[in-house]
């Protein structure tokens, strides 16, 4: 195909809205107040305003259909025919799509985990055996038509055939969903041949998959399928995106095709070897030069000269992030609270855009052109080098010497006896995760002290009011282990930050986690300490409120590590260490004020597993280090959990085990218990709770439905190991929600432990 290379473009943009404003409309039309038009018109104008910044700022080919109501696993399953039979029934198509990623009452949603090694989470495909590809190019081509009515140099965006077919999940005894990628190819076909009708001059496929070891087959199958593809007589000319790390043995596999361009993430694939590609040389390389997953500012001095190391290696030479700016907050220019050092070190979406084109610029016309732009990147490297936050000498002797000494605990029965004569539980002990709803009122004195019209000690009043609620709302509905629902937190991980030196914590920096679910992650900038105790008064409190244990509510070292930007001028252990000291100390002053049960939650531990396995053991040895540092500093009779999450757990289930919590409170409603098999087999004999009920669907299960749960949770866990909890915290439930579903698991847990006496 003949089509105008492009020099300065991005993978992908985010769509929630500069002001979260998909967000809030999604949720309206969820809850019905606000109309499917309604709905239609903010998605149109945030499409079109995205559209249009991107060519302002210089772009000169723009990424479309990377908008999505909820997910783009979900839009490519859609896309492709390939939703599950039982949301079929839903006649409305929007519905029909939300009823996949939410559920209703009587449909439930589709399995969700982590897109590679990200914090985002995408919906999980069921391919089964009845499944049937169909092209359904209604959204793609729509929004296609859109952009070219307004004058944008479109390039349509969709999910790779391989990265659709590996990442999703066979079902209902079908086989592995990649062995039937030759139904797949004549459906790309058909699409790629309709997009070129509609005026697609390129499209981007992408195929994260190729830079990870889920298949040993990926980069033959990577030739096999574009050469398919690259063979058809009408097509855009086809730009192949990896991103994530480096694709390796699938990049001259790709070259290899009839393909025109390829992307490579050069700042997570640093070492991709670019050179060694002779077939590159008719190909236009789109270099991922600039992070698209991080907030740093790129060192322009670095990223030109690394640019003009590959000008002899390849036919056309096109500048990029490295992946989308899905992951990074939109613009600087809503923060107002930085101090002139730190502004100068960051660059959010809207800045690595600048930054893209001017390095595209700085290769078309040389470096005088861009001096000015030079000049100011070297002077934030300097000043960030030279910042004292960045180092704590301290905190880095205390750290050495606690290694040193070996971070474990006493025996793990031994413990379990401890405890058990100190907490006096049930067999199938209850207990939720954490949170409890953020209602309306939460938000609402949360909104008034941010804004000061109410002082902190009504704040905390408030708070303590909600505390009460909670704790008498636990107890009347029978829960053994209560927690105190955390309403002044208004994140896991950002909670912690705003009250840990070394962080910054945003004003609007949100990104979406998944749907309509947003995080503002912190800024984790310099050295990690402690300055005061961060939960122990809230903690104390509900503690005074009953006499069932209320259990510490902290969030993990690798989970706060994993949900901010962190700092990338030293390595990740050193900076978890860091965390999992100042956790360590939250723990030891929570049992100095007499609680029992402390939970440190790391549902992020899967979500950094390295992409490749050959850095995996590495990985997991500090991450479980951490866990370590962080629970090791309190007596064998406090009862330590963790929480884990929504990540396929196989690979990491060893370090599970490692961690050595006494509970593990898993994942595993959506799954239906596959976890424990996992367990099992790593040889797992601690006590561990698998959710018992997927809390990010409305739907409110039965009794039956629970009790259901636990009876296969028995076939694989003895009753004195096993705990029973939801999947997740609940905090985006509506307190209805909650009280009905927790009313049902307590009655769930009396009649199988009632069975199992």
């Amino acid at each position: 195909m003949t089509a105008q290379p492009f020099t300065a473009t991005i993978t992908g943009s985010p769509r929630i809205g500069p002001r979260r404003e998909l967000k809030r409309a999604t949720e309206g039309y969820w809850a019905r107040r606000t109309s499917r038009t309604e709905l239609e018109s903010v998605a149109a104008n945030l499409r079109r305003d995205t559209w249009s910044d991107l060519v302002a700022a210089g772009l000169d080919s723009v990424p479309v259909n990377t908008f999505s109501y909820y997910d783009q696993m979900l839009d490519t399953a859609v896309m492709l025919g390939a939703l599950p039979a039982r949301v079929q029934p839903v006649h409305d198509e929007l519905d029909r799509y939300f009823a996949a990623a939410r559920g209703t009452e009587d449909i439930a949603p589709l399995e969700m985990t982590k897109w590679f090694d990200t914090n985002y989470h995408y919906l999980v495909p069921e391919i089964s055996p009845d499944t049937r590809f169909t092209l359904n190019p209604v959204k793609v081509v729509a929004e296609l038509k859109e952009a070219l009515e307004q004058g944008i140099p479109a390039r349509p965006v969709v999910i790779g055939p391989i990265t659709f077919l590996l990442l999703s999940k066979p079902v209902d005894g079908a086989g592995a969903p990649v062995e039937r990628i030759d139904e797949l190819i004549p459906v790309y076909s058909e699409l790629l041949s309709l997009l070129a009708d509609v005026g697609a001059a390129w499209v981007q496929l992408d195929e994260p998959v190729l830079v990870t070891d889920i298949s040993a087959d990926t980069p033959a199958l990577a030739e096999r399928v574009y050469t398919a593809l690259g063979s058809l007589a009408k097509r855009p000319a086809i730009h192949v995106a990896t991103y994530f790390g480096d694709p390796g043995a699938a990049l001259p596999a790709l070259a290899r095709t009839a393909v025109e361009a390829i992307g490579v993430d050069l700042v997570a694939g640093a070492d991709t070897a670019i050179a060694s590609v002779p077939e590159l040389a008719n190909k236009t390389l789109v270099a991922g030069v600039v992070d698209g997953r991080n907030v740093w500012r790129t060192d322009l001095e670095a990223a030109l000269s690394r640019l003009a190391t590959l000008l002899g290696s390849v036919g056309t030479l096109a500048v990029s992030t490295s992946c989308s700016t899905l992951h990074v907050p939109y613009s600087l220019a809503f923060e107002t609270e930085l101090d002139d050092n730190l502004r100068s070190w960051l660059a959010f979406g809207a800045e690595k855009v600048h930054e893209v084109v001017t390095l595209a610029r700085a290769l078309r016309e040389g470096r005088d052109a861009v001096a000015d732009e030079i000049a100011a990147s070297n002077a934030a490297v300097a000043s960030r080098r030279s910042d004292p936050r960045l180092r704590n000498e301290q905190i880095r002797s205390r750290i050495d010497s606690i290694l040193a000494s070996g971070a474990k605990r006493g025996n793990a029965a031994e413990r379990r006896e401890q405890q058990k004569a100190r907490l006096h539980l049930p067999t199938l002990p209850t207990t939720t995760i954490g949170s409890f709803p953020q209602t309306p009122a939460i938000r609402k004195a949360r909104a008034a002290f941010r804004s000061g019209e109410i002082d902190e000690a009504e704040y905390n009043r408030r708070m303590k009011a909600e505390i009460a609620d909670v704790i008498a709302l636990q107890e009347r509905l029978g829960l053994d282990v209560l927690v105190h629902g955390e309403p002044e937190r208004n994140d896991m991980v950002q909670y912690f930050a705003e009250q840990l030196d070394g962080f910054f914590a945003t004003q609007n920096g949100w990104v979406q986690s998944y749907g309509s679910r947003c995080v503002r992650p912190p800024i984790l900038y310099g050295d990690v300490s402690r300055p005061h105790p961060m939960t122990v008064e809230w903690i104390t409190y509900a503690q005074s409120l009953t006499d069932k244990p209320v259990k510490g509510m902290l969030t993990g070292p690798v989970t706060i590590l994993a949900w901010s930007f962190v700092r990338d001028d030293q390595p990740l252990a050193d900076t978890a260490y860091q965390i999992a000291l100042a956790i360590r100390d939250e723990t030891i002053d929570l049992q100095s004020a007499g609680i029992a049960i402390i939970q440190v939650d790391e549902p992020a531990l899967r979500e950094l597993l390295p992409l490749r396995r050959a850095d995996q053991d590495a990985y997991l040895q500090w991450a479980v280090g951490a866990f370590r540092l962080a629970t090791s500093g309190v007596a064998d009779s406090t009862h330590i959990q963790t929480h884990l999450c929504y990540s396929e757990f196989g690979e990491v289930i060893g370090a599970i085990g490692e961690l050595d919590a006494d509970a593990t409170l898993i994942e595993a409603a959506r799954s239906h218990m596959e976890v424990l098999d996992d367990l099992n087999a790593a040889g797992f004999s601690n006590s561990v709770g698998p959710g018992v009920y997927d809390i990010h669907s409305p739907r409110v299960p039965s009794t039956e439905e629970i009790a259901n749960s636990l009876r296969a949770a028995l076939r694989a866990v003895p009753a004195e190991r096993l705990w029973v909890n939801p999947d997740c915290g609940l905090k985006t439930r509506t307190v209805e929600e909650v009280t009905a579903s927790l009313q049902n698991m307590v009655a769930a847990a009396a009649k199988v432990r009632g069975e199992a006496a």
